[in-house]
Formats: structure tokens, sequence, C-alpha cells
């Protein structure tokens, strides 16, 4: 492994503004991060009822949602619509990470290859717009089952 020291200093002026961009050193604050709410899918195992979906929740709009509910297409192992539901996550609070599961009746958690968010069915709160619980979603997995938008 080569370690090289570099100075700013020894650099002309473009090329050392060029260096600061391109390693995030260009400015003394970096600019805060978009507004998100992050739902991940944790787990999918088998239940009583069929299989229990765990989602962990992270509110990052900046505030309180009153009411958040997606609607969710499972698609089975041949990559086929097998089902359409609402999920409820109901209040989520700003800044709060909040996990949720739901048990799916009826559902075989080992032929469920993927989950789509289809579209947010409420999404409300003090100065929330209707539309920013979709547009500010980010998805994430950590149940081998893809998962997004």
């Amino acid at each position: 492994m080569v370690i090289v020291r570099l100075s700013v200093k020894s650099l002309s002026p473009l090329a050392a503004a060029a260096f600061l961009t391109a390693t995030g050193m260009a400015g003394a604050q970096s600019a805060p991060p978009a507004p998100a709410l992050v739902l991940e899918l944790n787990a999918a195992q088998p239940s009583d009822k069929g299989c229990r979906f765990t989602f962990v929740v992270t509110n990052n709009l900046g505030a309180e949602l009153s009411k958040a509910a997606f609607e969710i297409a499972l698609f089975n192992e041949a990559g086929v619509v097998d089902r359409l539901t609402v999920l409820d996550f109901k209040e989520l609070p700003a800044g709060k990470t909040k996990v949720t599961r739901f048990d799916l009746s009826g559902t075989d958690c080992t032929k469920v290859s993927r989950v789509l968010i289809n579209q947010a069915t409420d999404c409300a709160g003090a100065g929330i717009d209707a539309a920013a619980c979709l547009k500010a979603l980010r998805t994430e997995s950590k149940s081998g089952i893809a998962f997004g938008i």
C-alpha cells in the first residue's frame, strides 16, 4: 500500500478546487440530508396466520405524520402479482424510528419474491403535502425479498 501525502498548497488553484470538490472537503458545511421517509422490509417470517412482515420505519420528513398507509403488491416466485393489500403504519412521529409488524393471512413467505410499494393511500400531518410519503420514500430490505417503489 502506498500512502501519498499531498498539500493543497502545492496544487494550482484549479487543481486544488477539483481535489477539494472530489474529496468532499470543499466548503465548511455539507448540505443537510433531504427529507425522507425510510421504509425497510426487515423480515418476513412464517406465522400462525400466514406470513409476518416486519418493517422498520424512520420518519425524517421534519414533521409528524398522523397517518401513513401504503398499498403494496406481493409478487410470487414466478414474478406474478399475487396480492394487493394496504398496510397502515398509523402515526409516525418526526425523527423517530418505529418497528411495525403485519400478519398477512394466507400468504406463504417462501413464495414471496418481491414486495412493491404501489401507492401511498394515506399521508397526513401538519404541514405535510399528501404526496410527500411517496415522493420522499426510500426503501431498503434486509429480508432477502426484493423491496422497492
